[in-house]
């Protein structure tokens, strides 16, 4: 074993650590147990732009209360370095997972040892809803313990801003430099101070379901479809603290939770990834569905940021929406009553990604409403919410990796309000004699069928960074004059801020932060986008291809035929 290595093993074991930690290392030593030893040890787990993820155990590469305490003691240190002499409070939440909540009560404990005012939660409860908490309490910080849609033996760390928004330039920076200061636990303030950790729950949620409650825009649409069948899954997590509750708030009588996959659970036993993107996370929902015969089959992932949902196609079968088609749904169901309820003032916006669908634009401009693109993630979209907050209003914006957010009270993607609105349209669509999958048809009929696909090359290690590095420079350096036999009409990349129109010449700025992303607009409105992953050896490329739907009826030759074209574009690319 490298000596490097071997002197942060000993370091560790000499350390006044915790003895179940102590004893981990030990059996992993007597046991011979050496891959597991150097993968836990070979490297400092590092605090990311969103904060720490990693898999749970013993080591500088692991999750555990000591890379946990020096993340939060950094985090601590920028915050009394921000915002001075003020008094300073923060909120926690944590999800199901393995030693959410002893992770979580470990960061009150040094939060409270800095002095500060901690907010946590009694028990598990939802991402967006701490995201709540901290504009509810005028928090200037909050964590939310969580691994998202990882496998079990992982765990995550999510650090948020006063704004209830995760954290974005410069903060994230500025965090990140601070975390790397604290070298040893000794540096860390591990002694909590009980009398500064104060509990909450129901009070809080009554005022978070509160606030979803009033982003309802059709009463009248529930009322005539109040006994319409929603079966819905928490796939093990937080949602079954209050999804269920908040349907019933809305007005549904008929919400069928799956038993098996009701009890929040850290080892996800019924599904391999617990993630809603996953037609396997979603098969026990879909034999409900189909058993009850329901309307609307909804999961959530574990923090309850997300959500996936199943409705009946035009062939009377159980469908799964990828992210982009409920993006699109709800996003033009929000307009439609809004609309009906408010009428415009022509300040209302919305946004999505730039790997997001462009049918959302096409929607948005229909209704006359501005619509924003940003970077991947939702921390962007809520930068903007709140860079345009007092000039603008905030509507109603999602990404294709299936977040939503409607109403600007949370400043993150938000299942539980989605899985709220989302029933609610599902109503509205029912009143009006059609099912979401007859709407949809109608939307693309409209504005025209758009189809996604996410494809991704592998390349592992420092070769792989390597050509990948040299892909995104290729392209960088020529454009593909057509891809799937259809002209490239316009190239923008993000990492050189510029638009070029390969048609006019014409050049122009992109006005969004740095970001390796390179995008190829086709002349039938089709588009493809190229990104290296942040966190990953691979490198993404959306494709989302389109063409006119002169009649309803034509839709599944005009799907064979956008499948087609996405092949041939795949090929060009060498996927």
């Amino acid at each position: 074993m490298e000596q490097s290595i071997q002197r942060k093993i000993d370091h560790w074991l000499e350390s006044n650590i915790d003895q179940d930690l102590k004893s981990q290392i030990e059996k992993l030593m007597s046991n011979g147990n050496n891959d597991e030893l150097v993968d836990s040890f070979y490297r400092d787990l590092e605090f990311g732009t969103g904060g720490l993820r990693g898999i749970m155990g013993p080591g500088t590469n692991r999750m555990n209360k000591y890379t946990i305490g020096m993340a939060t003691q950094g985090l601590a240190n920028y915050l009394r370095q921000s915002f001075g002499d003020q008094e300073i409070k923060v909120a926690i939440a944590h999800d199901s997972r393995n030693n959410s909540r002893k992770f979580a009560e470990i960061t009150a404990n040094v939060f409270s040892g800095n002095g500060f005012k901690v907010y946590l939660f009694e028990d598990l409860r939802p991402t967006p809803e701490l995201s709540f908490a901290i504009r509810e309490f005028g928090c200037q910080s909050g964590v939310v313990l969580t691994a998202s849609h990882n496998p079990k033996e992982y765990n995550g760390y999510k650090a948020y801003w006063d704004d209830g928004a995760q954290v974005i330039a410069p903060h994230d920076k500025n965090i990140i430099a601070e975390v790397n200061k604290i070298t040893d636990f000794s540096q860390v303030k591990f002694e909590g101070n009980t009398d500064l950790i104060i509990p909450i729950g129901k009070d809080v949620d009554n005022k978070y379901l509160d606030q979803i409650k009033s982003l309802s825009l059709n009463q009248e649409a529930i009322k005539s479809n109040s006994e319409m069948k929603i079966v819905y899954s928490p796939l093990h997590g937080t949602g079954v603290t209050l999804v269920p509750e908040i349907l019933e708030r809305f007005g549904f009588n008929s919400v069928h939770v799956v038993e098996e996959q009701a009890k929040p659970d850290g080892n996800f036993p019924t599904v391999v990834y617990p993630n809603p993107e996953e037609s396997e996370a979603l098969s026990k929902g879909l034999a409900k569905a189909k058993e009850i015969d329901a309307d609307l089959l909804m999961a959530t992932d574990p923090d309850s940021d997300r959500v996936g949902i199943a409705v009946k196609n035009h062939k009377n079968e159980w469908q799964l929406l990828n992210g982009n088609q409920t993006g699109a749904l709800l996003i033009y169901y929000v307009l439609q009553a809004y609309k009906e309820k408010n009428g415009f003032e022509g300040n209302e916006f919305i946004v999505k990604t730039i790997v997001t669908t462009e049918l959302i634009k096409d929607i948005a401009d229909r209704f006359g409403v501005q619509s924003y693109d940003t970077l991947t993630g939702f921390k962007h979209i809520a930068a903007l919410i709140r860079k345009l907050e007092g000039k603008e209003k905030y509507l109603v914006g999602g990404e294709e990796s299936y977040g939503y957010l409607i109403g600007d009270a949370v400043r993150d993607k938000d299942a539980i309000a989605s899985c709220a609105l989302i029933a609610e349209m599902t109503a509205w669509a029912k009143s009006e004699n059609k099912s979401l999958f007859d709407l949809l048809l109608e939307i693309y009929k409209e504005f025209g069928h758009y189809n996604e696909y996410l494809f991704s090359l592998t390349k592992k290690g420092k070769s792989g960074a390597e050509e990948i590095s040299k892909m995104m420079e290729d392209m960088r350096k020529k454009a593909p004059d057509t891809l799937g036999g259809i002209k490239v009409i316009k190239v923008s990349d993000y990492l050189a801020q510029e638009s070029t129109d390969l048609v006019s010449g014409k050049t122009t700025s992109i006005d969004l932060p740095k970001s390796n992303v390179l995008q190829f607009f086709l002349e039938d409105g089709s588009k493809v986008s190229a990104r290296p992953s942040g966190t990953e050896p691979k490198i993404k490329f959306y494709i989302s291809v389109k063409k006119g739907l002169a009649e309803i009826s034509e839709f599944d030759n005009s799907l064979d035929s956008l499948n087609q074209k996405a092949e041939k574009i795949k090929k060009d690319l060498g996927l």
